[in-house]
């Protein structure tokens, strides 16, 4: 069986203050007490003493909080996207979102747009987020994504001068309906801002065990709290000089994750393993995120083979995970473009050891100024 992945799960089990509807709480302002509810001793005068009556937790404040990060595969709480869940139908359900103005990474150049990979990212986790906390799903398990598919609409990923708020609508389709849990679904998800459609995606996943997991993965599991390593080492003599990040649609040399090769239109995937973003956490392989990554930079200086500093947008995408990409084995990504309707599509592949673990097909756009 050909299985596809994009994390692994390597998390504790969350505090008990997270739901399992997915809202999470935490601290809260203090209510102000019912007046109704005063002890005898805080209305009686002389008397020197006053005595608090516990605050109803139904009369505290609901507040904007993020979902547990543990649900969405996530270390780091900044990097948690949702913000609640609501259910609407028998596989459907309203989600909210918000992404920051200023992120670190899912920022294009100029700094005026969310990265079109920050929507996959939010769709990665939605799809997660949803198994465990309204599909049955223990943590624990591992989560495949055999393919996505998402298109952008640029005029609505500007920064504005808050946090974007966005609005989700998913619906799930299991692929084994009669199963007790849904551990192979397709998730169908709209992100929109203000009423406007700012992306759709389409992603199907499918759950492991730990047992299953480990037995599939034999002996490329890792322990908790290993640290990853690099995909391998790119010592290819006479290798040409990496350009500028700007050449891959980047600001940051750590953020680059390719290096070219002496073959036209070809890189070797050369990840920082302590990445803060694409190694969120502890994996056993290149993590899904990382290959979305290269295709985007990979088809960013086919396009452009020149710096530039004008961004280009991502609007369409097609993701196919063949196999688990390996952290050891040398990955190479090679490009070619086609052209339909006047819209050049960009091809790009992974392979190593002569085999493919990924594919995608990319169109950009260069948005006009809003």
């Amino acid at each position: 069986m050909t299985l596809l992945t994009v994390h692994q799960d390597n998390h504790p089990t969350p505090a008990t203050t997270a739901t399992g509807t997915g809202t999470a709480t935490g601290p809260h302002p203090a209510a102000e007490p019912d007046p109704t509810t005063r002890t005898s001793t805080e209305t009686k005068t002389g008397t020197g003493t006053s005595a608090k009556t516990p605050v109803d937790p139904t009369h505290m404040l609901r507040l904007t909080t993020t979902v547990p990060r543990e649900y969405v595969h996530r270390s780091t709480l900044a990097e948690v996207f949702l913000t609640g869940c609501e259910q609407t139908g028998n596989t459907h359900y309203t989600l909210t979102a918000q992404w920051p103005r200023a992120h670190t990474f899912f920022t294009t150049p100029d700094g005026t747009h969310h990265h079109p990979l920050q929507a996959a990212e939010t769709i990665r986790q939605t799809g997660i987020y949803l198994a465990h906390a309204e599909l049955g799903i223990p943590l624990g398990h591992h989560f495949l994504m055999r393919n996505l598919h998402l298109t952008t609409h640029p005029q609505h990923l500007t920064i504005g001068p808050t946090p974007t708020d966005l609005t989700l609508t998913a619906t799930y389709t299991p692929h084994h309906p009669h199963t007790k849990r849904p551990t192979d679904f397709t998730m169908h998800i709209t992100i929109t801002r203000n009423g406007h459609p700012t992306a759709t995606g389409t992603g199907r996943f499918t759950c492991l065990t730990p047992t299953t997991y480990q037995r599939l993965r034999h002996p490329h599991t890792t322990t908790a709290g290993t640290t990853s390593t690099s995909t391998s080492d790119a010592g290819t003599q006479h290798q040409p000089p990496n350009p500028p990040p700007t050449h891959y649609g980047r600001t940051l040399p750590h953020d680059i994750v390719l290096t070219p090769t002496p073959n036209p239109h070809t890189w070797q995937l050369t990840p920082n393993p302590h990445h803060p973003i694409l190694f969120d956490h502890t994996t056993d392989h290149i993590p899904g995120m990382v290959l979305l990554e290269a295709a985007h930079q990979a088809a960013t200086a086919h396009t452009h083979p020149t710096p530039t500093t004008h961004p280009t947008h991502p609007t369409t995408l097609h993701a196919t995970f063949h196999h688990y990409t390996e952290h050891h084995t040398p990955t190479y990504i090679t490009t070619h473009t086609t052209t339909n309707d006047q819209t050049p599509t960009t091809h790009i592949t992974a392979h190593q050891n002569n085999t493919t673990v990924f594919t995608a097909q990319l169109t950009t756009h260069t948005p006009t100024e809003t």
